[in-house]
C-alpha cells in the first residue's frame, strides 16, 4: 500500500490566470481550503526531529530549515487534524506573523527546502500554503494573536525605530510581557518593507495592517511620518526611553556606475515600488510608468517585482536585463515563471555599458554589450566576460535599477554611540546588542539586504534580551 505522500499529489495553492491577474493587483493564489491543508499536510511523514537534536549533522528538516525553528511537525499535525486553535496557538507562539510569512517566505530554500520529501521524487509538504489557511482559518473563528493584554504593565518602555518585519517582530515579543512599546516609523503606513517593498498581488497590505491594528488595541502607539533625522530627536529617545531597537533596513538602492545613470526616466527599485503601491492605495491615474517602455536592470526578487508590477500598471512593454544566464538568477525560480506568464521579456547575458539621452536629459534607451561566462572554475563559480564588438541599444523610456541594497549611515549614529562596519551595517553581538548598551539592532540594518523571515528572528531575538535585561521572566 502506498504511504500517503505518495498516493497524494503535492500542489500548491491554486493560481490565478495570468490574463485576469495582470488587470489588479489583488493576490495571485487562492488560498487552501480545509479539505486542501488536510491533504497536503496528511503528506506529513511527521519525521522524528527531536533524537537529532545539539548533534552536529547534515540531516535537515523543516524545522531546522525554517530561520524561526517553527513548531512546524505540530501545527501541520493538528492542522490537518482539524484542530485549529491548538495549530494557531503554536503557529504563533515562535512566529510573530505567520500569516505574513507564509506569504512571503522563499519557503522552497528553507522549510520546504529542508522538508525531507524535498529530496524525493514526491516534493515537500507544502507548508507555506497550510500556514496561511490555518491562520486565516482561525482568524475566521475569532481567535487572536496575544499579545499580553492580561499582563500588568512592566513600568518599562522601548521604543522601535522602524515598522518592517524586524521593528514588528520586537514589538510583538515585547508587548506580550507587558512592556510599553512605541513605533517610530518615516512612512505614512506601519509595514515597512512588507508594505511598499513588496507588491499588494504577493501580499495584500490589508494583511499586515490587521496585525498592526490589533498590536495598537493591545497598547502599542505607531507614529507615521516620524523620521529620526538628527542628533537632538535620538537624545530624546534616549532619555525618554528604557531601551531602542534599531530596524532601519538598508534603504540605499545600490548605483550601476553607467554615464548619464542620473537622467530623467531612471529609479532605483524601491522608489518605484513605493509609487506603484501608493498608486494601488489611492488609485491615482498618472503613474509614470504607463504606456512606457519599461527596462528593469538586475535578476533579484525585488527585479521580478518591479517588472511584474509595471505589467499591471500599463507599461507599454516591460524588459529585465541580467547580465548572466537563467541558471544564476538569484531570484526566486517561481517568480520568474510568474513573470514570463504575465508578459515580461527576459534577455540573459547582456551587461548595461551605458544609458542614451535626449537634448532634455531624458532616457531615450540603454547600450548592452553580450556576455559569456567561462567555465567553472574549483569554488564552481564562472567567470563574467564581455563579448567584443557585440554592442547595442535597447530603446526604452524608463530604467529601473534593481541591483541589491545598501546600508546607512545615519547621522544620529554617533549621538548613540552604534559602531557600524565596513558596509555602514550596524554591529551587535549575538544576543542583537549594539556598542551601546541600552540600543539593540536587526534586520537588514545588520544584515544587509535579507529576508523578512530573518529580519523577524533577528528582532525576536533582541526582544528576549531586553526582556532578560528588564529582569521579566517569560
Amino acid at each position: 500500500m502506498k504511504e500517503k505522500y505518495a498516493k497524494i499529489e503535492r500542489r500548491i495553492q491554486v493560481k490565478r490566470d495570468a490574463k485576469s491577474r495582470v488587470s489588479d493587483f489583488k493576490p495571485i493564489y487562492k488560498e487552501f481550503t480545509f479539505t486542501e491543508a488536510k491533504e497536503q499536510g496528511d503528506r506529513c511523514l511527521q519525521c522524528p526531529i527531536e533524537p537529532f537534536y545539539g548533534i552536529e549533522s547534515n540531516i535537515e528538516f523543516c524545522r531546522t530549515g525554517c530561520p524561526l525553528h517553527n513548531d512546524t511537525l505540530e501545527w501541520i499535525k493538528h492542522t490537518r487534524e482539524g484542530k485549529v486553535e491548538d495549530a494557531f496557538e503554536l503557529s504563533n507562539a515562535l512566529s510573530p506573523f505567520p500569516e505574513i510569512l507564509g506569504r512571503v517566505c522563499p519557503q522552497d530554500s528553507l522549510c520546504q527546502g529542508s522538508c525531507t520529501l524535498s529530496r524525493t521524487e514526491f516534493g515537500s509538504v507544502t507548508i507555506g500554503g497550510i500556514e496561511v489557511y490555518l491562520n486565516e482559518e482561525a482568524f475566521e473563528k475569532g481567535l487572536r494573536p496575544y499579545y499580553g493584554e492580561d499582563k500588568s504593565k512592566s513600568g518599562k518602555k522601548v521604543a522601535i525605530i522602524g515598522s518592517g518585519p524586524a521593528g514588528m517582530s520586537c514589538a510583538t515579543f515585547l508587548l506580550r510581557t507587558g512592556i510599553e512599546v512605541e513605533v517610530f516609523e518615516r512612512a505614512d503606513r506601519a509595514g515597512g518593507l512588507l508594505t511598499y517593498g513588496i507588491p499588494n498581488f504577493k501580499i495584500d497590505k490589508d494583511v499586515i495592517q490587521r496585525r498592526y491594528d490589533w498590536m495598537i488595541e493591545a497598547g502599542l502607539k505607531v507614529h507615521l511620518n516620524s523620521e529620526i533625522k538628527n542628533e537632538e530627536q535620538m537624545q530624546g529617545l534616549l532619555n525618554d526611553f528604557d531601551a531602542i531597537f534599531v530596524a532601519v533596513g538598508a534603504p540605499s538602492g545600490r548605483k550601476s556606475g553607467m554615464k548619464n545613470e542620473e537622467a530623467k526616466g531612471v529609479y532605483q527599485v524601491m522608489d518605484i515600488l513605493t509609487h506603484i503601491q501608493k498608486n494601488v492605495f489611492e488609485s491615482f491615474y498618472d503613474s509614470i510608468l504607463q504606456k512606457k517602455n519599461i527596462v528593469v536592470v538586475g535578476g533579484g526578487d525585488s527585479a521580478m517585482d518591479a517588472l511584474r508590477a509595471s505589467v499591471r500598471i500599463g507599461a507599454e512593454s516591460v524588459k529585465c536585463l541580467y547580465r548572466r544566464d537563467e541558471a544564476n538568477m538569484p531570484g526566486s525560480k517561481k517568480e520568474l515563471v510568474n513573470a514570463r506568464e504575465e508578459g515580461v521579456e527576459f534577455q540573459f547575458l547582456v551587461s548595461p555599458k551605458e544609458i542614451t539621452i535626449d537634448d532634455d536629459n531624458n532616457v531615450t534607451g540603454i547600450i548592452c554589450q553580450n556576455t559569456k561566462l567561462s567555465e567553472p572554475d574549483s569554488s564552481g563559480r564562472q567567470k563574467l566576460n564581455i563579448i567584443e564588438g557585440s554592442e547595442h541599444t535597447i530603446p526604452c523610456d524608463i530604467i529601473v535599477l534593481a541591483l541589491g541594497f545598501d546600508n546607512v549611515k545615519f547621522p544620529w549614529f554617533d549621538t548613540a554611540k552604534i559602531e557600524t562596519g565596513k558596509w555602514n551595517d550596524i554591529i551587535v553581538n549575538d544576543e542583537k546588542r549594539t556598542s551601546n548598551a541600552k540600543i539593540f539592532s536587526g534586520g537588514d540594518a545588520v544584515r544587509g539586504a535579507d529576508l523578512a523571515v530573518t529580519s523577524a528572528l533577528d528582532g525576536r531575538t533582541a526582544a528576549y534580551t531586553i526582556i532578560k535585561d528588564f529582569g521579566i521572566y517569560l
